[in-house]
């Protein structure tokens, strides 16, 4: 089973497609930066798409989209 729950990440994110918008963005910040929110022994995934999911799931990154009209 893959951590985090796909099921969990959508109650915080109304949409698969934010989803993948938000954890792509944090995913590329955490290679270009090198700058991560836990300390290494603290994530589950090795690879920083998983890692921002994980992020996402603890609250540490806050997801705020306006819709365009």
């Amino acid at each position: 089973m893959l951590y985090p729950s796909i099921d969990k990440l959508l109650n915080i994110v109304d949409s698969k497609y934010k989803l993948v918008h938000v954890a792509a963005i944090r995913s590329k910040q955490m290679l270009e930066n090198n700058h991560y929110q836990l300390k290494e022994n603290e994530y589950t995934n090795k690879r920083s798409i998983g890692r921002a999911l994980e992020e996402l799931e603890k609250g540490l990154i806050k997801v705020n989209f306006k819709s365009r009209k």
